[in-house]
């Protein structure tokens, strides 16, 4: 099939990809809009996995008040004044703002969650497996109670309340991929009217 000049600026549009990535996806998906798609997805996948070891030490603080109830503050990084000043990265960090005020995560990452939280999380999960079971299948249903309790509680696991069928990691890889520079949810911090500490 003949990629044309109208093809590539539509995939473009949709995806923001460059003019070049999107005749190359094109050419290799063979002209299915989908597939190149996809194939785009999966390239800037790989590119934003290369970047994350980066420095990001350039980005903004953004806040979200909802109602005058709830409010958040967020330090989202970058790499670059460029990056940070740029809208779609700010509207980035608003939306992942309003996202913690809605769902109140404890943590960025699991990586942040201290040792002996998950240690007491697991004894309370094997507690309330009942029956005689063999132990690969208790360390399984275990397993899947700890994913359920990291997407609760980890604001990077977390489906993004907008879009619940991408995760709030998702939408900050995508980010990465289109500018090319490393992101990081440096803090947060949210308050609630009536909340103790």
């Amino acid at each position: 099939m003949a990629i044309t000049a109208q093809m590539v600026k539509e995939l473009r549009e949709k995806t923001g990809a460059g003019m070049m990535e999107c005749k190359k996806a094109l050419e290799h998906s063979g002209g299915d809009f989908n597939k190149a798609i996809e194939y785009l997805r999966q390239k800037g996948l790989a590119t934003a996995q290369k970047k994350a070891g980066r420095s990001a030490s350039e980005g903004i603080i953004a806040s979200y008040i909802h109602m005058d109830k709830i409010g958040v503050m967020l330090e989202l990084n970058c790499e670059t004044d460029f990056v940070a000043r740029n809208e779609e990265f700010r509207q980035l960090a608003k939306d992942i703002a309003m996202h913690i005020a809605a769902s109140n995560p404890q943590y960025i990452s699991k990586d942040d969650i201290p040792q002996e939280v998950i240690e007491k999380e697991k004894e309370i999960y094997k507690a309330q497996i009942t029956g005689n079971k063999p132990p690969q299948v208790v360390e399984k249903i275990i397993e899947g109670k700890l994913e359920k309790f990291f997407e609760e509680m980890c604001l990077l696991n977390q489906p993004f309340i907008r879009e619940p069928e991408r995760k709030i990691g998702d939408l900050i890889t995508e980010k990465i991929a289109k500018f090319g520079e490393n992101i990081v949810v440096r803090r947060f911090v949210r308050f609630q009217v009536g909340q103790s500490e």
